[in-house]
């Protein structure tokens, strides 16, 4: 295999398709199997206070993004994924695409294992890296929607074709599709909810853990952090001056 067929003839051939392609429900159950054991990875580094599951999960995801982007027949993540959708009729969208967008995630996870896997040194920032990935694994497994494929399309300007869900062509949307206005309503007042909601958790649980110590920091404001500390400092003031009177 010389450069340009590694580079350019990825993904099968398949008949009637005049690029090559990925099985698209492949991908989305891959995608659905790292975000399930991310989250895993994440209540066990946190209920048991183990940095090893971390470790070997993050490993494993180099490792799998990297196999992607060479070859996705032996990614270890699809294949499972192939497994367990081999009786569903195959999506086919464009490889290309995809395998730019699993370049994009070989990268965010290169330093996750420098950080994370080799020298293990963690920080707020560095988890929202990790969030980030799960996220994006959230979205094309839940959603089908590839952020990596369409910035593909805005960073190398050529226009992908056989996208996931048929985004690509432009077509107009089934009455099925469409939101009435009560519907509208309902939607709106259920992300404002889920949006709400978390934030006021975040902000006024009191934190058990460093991750939820920095999920609790990051969603205040510098004055609302300094209150939360001068509040503590005079509880800690009110009860030394009483255990004093004890005496």
């Amino acid at each position: 295999m010389n450069l340009q067929s590694f580079l350019w003839e990825y993904g099968e051939k398949v008949p009637g398709y005049d690029v090559r392609v990925i099985n698209e429900r492949e991908a989305r159950a891959g995608a659905g199997i790292l975000g399930m054991l991310g989250m895993i990875v994440i209540f066990v580094g946190i209920g048991f206070n183990h940095t090893i599951v971390a470790r070997v999960y993050l490993a494993f995801l180099f490792l799998d993004f990297t196999a992607r982007i060479i070859s996705p027949s032996y990614a270890p993540s699809l294949l499972l994924g192939r497994f367990f959708v081999q009786n569903q009729k195959p999506e086919y969208v464009g490889g290309l695409q995809k395998r730019f967008a699993w370049t994009l995630g070989w990268l965010i996870s290169l330093p996750m294992v420098w950080w994370f896997v080799i020298h293990w040194d963690i920080n707020f920032y560095k988890v929202m890296i990790c969030v980030l990935c799960l996220l994006l694994t959230f979205l094309e497994s839940a959603f089908s929607i590839c952020v990596g494929c369409k910035l593909y399309r805005v960073m190398t300007k050529i226009d992908p074709v056989h996208c996931p869900g048929g985004v690509c062509e432009v077509r107009k949307k089934e009455p099925i599709q469409t939101f009435n206005p009560i519907q509208k309503v309902i939607t709106a007042l259920t992300m404002i909810g889920l949006v709400v909601g978390t934030y006021l958790f975040l902000a006024n649980s009191q934190p058990q853990t460093f991750f939820g110590e920095f999920l609790h920091e990051a969603v205040l404001t510098d004055a609302q952090l300094q209150k939360e500390k001068d509040e503590a400092y005079q509880k800690e003031v009110a009860k030394e001056f009483e255990d004093d009177e004890d005496w």
